[in-house]
């Protein structure tokens, strides 16, 4: 894309080269007829249909989630991409829970909120049991892991990401999006699809605020830890202390700010090295050495300085006797 970078003094600079993140609608059938309209980022749109039918309750489970696909011919518009059209098809015997709503549409930061969602979420989705646990030093170096993994993020500054790491930091899937929420939807879905639902012994880290259908699909997820580099809001807290999930924010450098499951989150106590204790401070000397400074002891004798002579004796001369 070409755009006009504009410095300080508004002074007209020369066209340029810019890349920018790509945003499009996908709507989503579920046997047929329309359920969704998700405002997106292309790509992985199977994964993130299974996640989203899923975390959001409409199927109950992976063993829900039938035959995906593309409607062929179903894109209609001049500018109409058949991947932006996806059908998925309940297994035999699935239990489909629809909306009261015919369809209804999610853009990139939308979010549902109210006391009557709280309580629909934790009856669907029973309490997290897992006594997973990780140490604060590993859950501190998670940021850095993810953003070296962000590339489009690093191309467009425009996308949120949301990553899956094992309890012992070690990543597992990563996911960008124009919507948070879809990131995550997308790390589900992929998990889905591959047969590693649920995410019991991992943690989940998202790179903008902890909102509460964060939270939400996690639990669903049966995610035990979820983090964020931003603020988490008040029903994200109510609802992972109601369901027994540990909840981090303000995960950046070398701090944190647990809201809730702080049980999970061990403290290694290893001893500072002594160079990185005192690079800068003056070395202490033994306790021995100084108390036998302060009583005289465990110093040199210093020499005693000859006296002086006489002014009458100075030059040779001795002094006359009175």
């Amino acid at each position: 894309m070409t755009v006009r970078r504009v410095g300080r003094g508004a002074r007209a600079a020369s066209p340029s080269r810019d890349a920018v993140v790509v945003e499009e609608p996908l709507e989503i059938r579920l046997a047929g007829e329309p359920l969704a309209v998700l405002m997106r980022t292309p790509g992985d749109e199977a994964a993130l249909a299974a996640g989203f039918l899923v975390t959001e309750g409409i199927l109950r489970g992976p063993r829900d989630v039938g035959a995906i696909a593309f409607c062929v011919g179903a894109a209609r518009g001049r500018d109409a991409d058949e991947r932006n059209v996806v059908d998925v098809t309940p297994s035999v015997g699935a239990r489909v829970e629809r909306p009261k709503e015919r369809s209804f549409l999610a853009t990139s930061s939308c979010g549902v909120c109210g006391k009557a969602s709280l309580d629909a979420v934790f009856v669907r989705a029973l309490p997290v049991r897992e006594r997973a646990r990780v140490a604060a030093e590993t859950l501190v170096g998670l940021p850095d892991r993810l953003a070296a993994r962000q590339v489009v993020f690093r191309a467009t500054g425009g996308l949120h990401a949301a990553g899956l790491f094992a309890l012992d930091g070690r990543p597992i899937d990563l996911a960008e999006d124009v919507g948070r929420h879809n990131a995550v939807d997308k790390i589900v879905g992929r998990a889905i699809v591959a047969g590693r639902f649920p995410l019991a012994k991992s943690v989940l880290l998202v790179s903008g605020r902890a909102s509460f259908e964060i939270v939400q699909k996690a639990l669903v997820a049966r995610v035990p830890i979820v983090a964020s580099v931003s603020a988490p809001s008040s029903l994200a807290v109510e609802l992972a202390r109601r369901s027994g999930m540990t909840l981090v924010g303000f995960l950046r450098g070398r701090s944190m700010v647990v809201y809730a499951g702080a049980e999970r989150i061990s403290r290694a106590r290893t001893p500072i090295p002594a160079r990185a204790a005192g690079s800068r401070a003056r070395r202490r000397r033994p306790a021995a050495s100084r108390a036998s400074r302060r009583r005289g002891r465990g110093r040199a004798p210093r020499r005693k300085r000859p006296s002086r002579p006489s002014r009458g004796t100075r030059r040779g001369k001795r002094a006359r006797p009175r």
